[in-house]
């Protein structure tokens, strides 16, 4: 069994179950886990459709982001819940407040999910298998809600254990199960195969991901550039991402937006993600500091979500800079799939007059100094005459469209 232990833990059905908790807490309701009901929003907003939903509903072929009109002409006595966030994060916080007494090692990724390192508590256990037990039955001991949890050597193959059977159980997928447990799965169920990329593989002749994990990388590069190179490497359980805890991803400078309307192309996303840069940027500079490290996170149409980092060298505050990072990030990221959500941080944040150790591979450190100094210069021209004083050119032709 390998040395690290990840476990991968996930709320089953959040919404619905912490809505149902509360119902039997305060009598507000029944419990929507045992009929056809749905946590859903407002028909005529942006927000009209199922954010979560009973097992019973699902089985009479209700989906998460279906419009709610849509499902309830499939079950027209429907019980349908309005979202509440507000609860939801009391209900969270209790979630990985518990965890936190484990363990510090754990990545929050969303409301209702989380990575824990188990390496570092594995002695107080008999194995992972007991532990993963002892949690999930503490939690809904607790708290009234299950949880399903996934066990492995690294993040990708435990979360994709936690998808396994459902709800209120513990899988695991090590690197020798996974031509038995995960290679089988339709293409579709692997992390970050969205429903573009899939097709893309079904057109190529890949229908499972043991096919994919054995197709030749180039092909699939030349197809997908380099999100095919990481659904391969995901396909062959490859990941060798860290558990980031919690008080480590505090301490950065960050921005997300919520679109008004889903980003379908790279060119809308690329501009979106051009002026969250530049206002992480604009934040770093006035907090006289730079970023060592950059992360995307995207969130699709389906509220599935998804992130990935890379170093900066030499650490920047400049928007070009990380503007470029963060494009080269979601091209390895996107899926193909509609973007309801983008996101970018930053983290490994220093001094900007501190030190910088530069190595004879940073080549760009000189262009790196100059857009920080154009940067600043234009800092100084907005504060003096309105932040319209100078814009994009890209900005301006974009209105006039």
């Amino acid at each position: 069994m390998a040395s690290r232990i990840i476990f991968h833990i996930d709320v089953n059905s959040a919404y619905l179950s912490w809505t149902s908790v509360e119902n039997l807490r305060t009598g507000a309701g029944p419990d929507l886990r045992e009929v056809p009901a749905i946590i859903g929003g407002d028909q005529k907003s942006r927000h009209g459709i199922v954010l979560a939903k009973s097992i019973s509903a699902k089985k009479m072929g209700i989906y998460t982001s279906e419009p709610v009109a849509s499902a309830l002409k499939k079950c027209p006595n429907l019980l349908i819940f309005p979202p509440d966030h507000e609860m939801y994060r009391q209900y969270s916080h209790l979630f990985i407040d518990y965890l936190k007494t484990l363990t510090p090692d754990i990545e929050q990724v969303s409301v209702d999910e989380c990575y824990l390192d188990f390496t570092g508590i594995a002695h107080r256990y008999g194995n992972p298998l007991e532990a993963a037990d002892e949690i999930k039955n503490t939690i809904y001991e607790r708290f009234g809600f299950t949880v399903n949890v996934g066990i492995s050597c690294n993040k990708l193959l435990a979360k994709m254990a936690s998808d396994f059977e459902k709800p209120n159980r513990v899988h695991t997928l090590f690197p020798e199960e996974i031509p038995r447990k995960m290679w089988p799965l339709p293409v579709r169920e692997l992390h970050m195969a969205g429903r573009s990329s899939s097709q893309v593989l079904n057109k190529l002749g890949i229908h499972t991901i043991g096919e994919l994990a054995n197709t030749d990388v180039n092909l699939l590069v030349s197809h997908l550039k380099s999100h095919g190179r990481l659904l391969w490497e995901y396909a062959n359980g490859i990941d060798d991402r860290p558990v980031e805890s919690l008080p480590a991803r505090a301490k950065g400078v960050g921005n997300s937006t919520t679109l008004s309307e889903d980003a379908l192309t790279e060119r809308d996303a690329a501009q979106v993600l051009r002026r969250l840069s530049e206002s992480v940027a604009k934040r770093l500079r006035a907090g006289k500091q730079l970023a060592g490290s950059i992360s995307v996170e995207i969130k699709y149409a389906d509220f599935s979500a998804a992130s990935h980092q890379m170093p900066l060298n030499p650490p920047s505050n400049a928007a070009g800079t990380l503007y470029s990072a963060s494009l080269r990030l979601f091209r390895r990221l996107w899926n193909g799939e509609p973007i309801r959500l983008l996101g970018v941080r930053t983290t490994r944040l220093t001094d900007e007059n501190a030190p910088v150790q530069l190595s004879i591979f940073d080549i760009d450190w000189e262009k790196n100094e100059k857009q920080q100094k154009l940067d600043a210069a234009l800092d100084k021209i907005r504060k003096k005459y309105g932040e319209q004083a100078i814009r994009r050119g890209s900005d301006v032709t974009a209105k006039k469209l």
